[in-house]
């Protein structure tokens, strides 16, 4: 079954143009001028049921305006659209019983109030019985690990306990959609794994498919199978998240820090030097080329290691490169 088909969607906003000088904005209060933004141009795709789908880019690529015509808070300027079989701008209030919604930074959770209030008002929202709520809450609060944390005020919650509670929340009317924007930013490590952990755990026990944007390759790489990447409005790269991998994040990036100082030109065989300081570097190397392992033993025998961090290389920088590579629609679609 296919959960969200979208075909030809295009989105633009009227700005207005911004007058210089004194004389320009009083011009303006009478005879504004106006600029189209195309925020979605004409993009494409399917989603199937209980799937677990990357839908990534950089900041202003349409994301959010993608996600919020999905949920019907938004209209389209043009395309077609249809979740669940419903049209969202059209069947808000019959879509809103099978779909939930995380925005990252905009909190559904009452903020002076404890979280089980919400989750006990959303009960209402969705018309369900008490006992059925109660019942619900007991095995969110379970999945979720925030048993303790219910009747504390959201305002006094960790960013990523307060995340988990909203993320359950979203779960409380048993959705078979959900829609996740940017629910990781700004958590710590810890809190992120707990994050993907569980929608891993929500996925796999009641099928609920998950449609997650992101700016942390990590949660792609933990989540999802599948990625679509928008840039400037449009589809430049849709295909399996292990071929994505294997064509573009081949590089890692090693920060290392020594307990003795080194030499300022400092360099470990198959990787390129970043930056060097007085008591460690900054490399990059190409995994293809070079095993993780063959540059954690040539960097051990360099000198005494104090720190160690490898990393992938920044979502942007990657889509940079599919960017230059690619031509938006035209681009790596679909290997199977």
């Amino acid at each position: 079954m296919t959960a969200i088909v979208v075909r030809e969607l295009t989105k633009n906003f009227q700005t207005k143009r911004k007058a210089a000088g004194l004389g320009a904005s009083l011009r303006a209060l009478y005879r504004p001028e106006y600029h189209t933004v195309e925020a979605v141009r004409g993009i494409s795709f399917q989603m199937e049921a209980g799937e677990l789908l990357g839908f990534i880019g950089p900041n202003g690529a349409g994301k959010s305006t993608t996600i919020k015509i999905l949920t019907g808070i938004l209209y389209p300027t043009s395309g077609q659209v249809s979740v669940l079989g419903y049209t969202p701008w059209t069947q808000r209030r019959q879509l809103a019983y099978h779909i939930g919604t995380v925005f990252g930074q905009r909190p559904q959770l009452w903020y002076h109030l404890p979280a089980i209030d919400t989750f006990s008002l959303f009960g209402k929202i969705y018309e369900l019985d008490d006992r059925e709520v109660k019942k619900r809450i007991q095995f969110l609060a379970e999945a979720f690990e925030i048993r303790d944390l219910l009747e504390t005020p959201v305002r006094k919650l960790s960013l990523g306990q307060r995340m988990r509670c909203e993320i359950a929340a979203s779960l409380l009317h048993r959705p078979s959609l959900l829609l996740l924007d940017e629910p990781s930013i700004g958590l710590d490590v810890v809190a992120k794994q707990q994050i993907r952990d569980t929608i891993r755990q929500m996925n796999e026990v009641e099928k609920v498919g998950v449609l997650l944007t992101s700016h942390d390759a990590g949660d792609l790489e933990a989540l999802c199978k599948r990625v679509i990447i928008i840039n400037h409005g449009q589809i430049v790269y849709e295909d399996k998240v292990s071929t994505l991998k294997r064509r573009h994040l081949t590089t890692k990036d090693v920060g290392v820090r020594y307990a003795a100082e080194i030499a300022p030109d400092f360099k470990i065989p198959g990787a390129e030097t970043i930056k060097v300081g007085k008591y460690g570097a900054k490399l990059r190397f190409d995994t293809r080329q070079t095993p993780v392992e063959t540059i954690l033993s040539r960097l051990a025998a360099a000198g005494a290691v104090a720190d160690i961090t490898i990393s992938d290389p920044s979502l942007e920088d990657v889509i940079a490169t599919i960017y230059q590579q690619a031509t938006p629609q035209q681009s790596e679609v679909g290997e199977n």
